[in-house]
Order: structure tokens, then C-alpha cells, then sequence
């Protein structure tokens, strides 16, 4: 099958570990993610009445843990300062990286096509808080590529 690239805006926090977490139950309770059990492409879990109540279900199954999710659901941990981006985590993007791609700090959804290209690793992501034209944070951008 390969990697899925998603994408998902969500309300700011500025605890984006919160921020995730939230999504991550958003999804989940939504069904919006591929189920490895029935390898059934083109549909959701949320087309499966049997799917998996909790995601401590959902991840216990072999096949789901090798082919993961094609969602968010893949993703565990926002990465602080300092910490080396891993399997399964977000790494938000630097100011230093806004800058040397579009120019300013701060970020708005005008920038996001030109920042999807940071999330260039599978099973990795990446997420950029973005601004409104006053520069107040709106809204935080999620994206990435997982899933085999």
C-alpha cells in the first residue's frame, strides 16, 4: 500500500501535546483512519461497525501495529527543544525554518504549501502554529506521511 500523506488544522493551544492529543480522539471517535484488520482499501474504519472501541484496541492488533494507521493516529509525541525527532513523532517547525522558507515567523495558511515539504521522513511529522493577519495564533497545522 505505502505511506498516506495527512494533513489536519486543528484550534490553537499553545500545548501542543494537548493540541495532538485532542486530534488524536477527534480521529479516533470519528473513524477517520485506515483499519488494517479488514484490508479493505479505499474506506475508513468508520466504515466498520466493529472497529475498535479504544485505541489501546486498535494498536493490540499485530497487523494494525506493521501497517499502522494512514492517519494522526500514528503519531504519539510533539517533540520539545532539543529532542531528536524519532518513529512516531511531531517536531514543530522553528522559526528558523519559517523563516528560511517563506520569509517571516510568523506563519499563516498562506505558508503551508511551502512548508509541507519538512515533513519529508515516513512515519514522522510535523506541525506549525499559524497566525491571523493581526499575528495572533489561530490555529495549529498538522502533517506527515505513515502507514505501510
Amino acid at each position: 500500500m505505502g505511506a498516506s500523506g495527512w494533513h489536519y488544522y486543528v484550534p490553537y493551544r499553545p500545548d501542543l501535546q494537548a493540541a495532538l492529543a485532542e486530534l488524536r480522539r477527534n480521529v479516533f471517535e470519528a473513524g477517520d483512519y485506515w483499519w488494517a484488520v479488514p484490508y479493505e482499501f479505499g474506506k475508513s474504519a468508520a466504515d466498520f461497525p466493529d472497529r475498535p472501541r479504544t485505541e489501546d484496541d486498535l494498536w493490540a492488533d499485530e497487523s494494525v501495529q506493521e501497517s499502522g494507521t494512514h492517519s494522526i493516529l500514528d503519531m504519539s509525541h510533539v517533540l520539545t527543544d532539543g529532542e531528536e525527532p524519532d518513529y512516531g513523532t511531531i517536531q514543530p517547525v522553528t522559526e528558523a525554518e519559517a523563516l528560511e522558507r517563506v520569509g517571516v515567523a510568523k506563519l499563516t495558511r498562506a505558508h503551508v504549501e511551502a512548508l509541507e515539504p519538512l515533513a519529508e521522513r515516513r512515519w514522522f511529522g510535523r506541525c506549525a502554529v499559524l497566525h491571523d493577519p493581526a499575528g495572533d495564533p489561530r490555529e495549529v497545522y498538522f502533517w506527515g506521511f505513515s502507514g505501510d
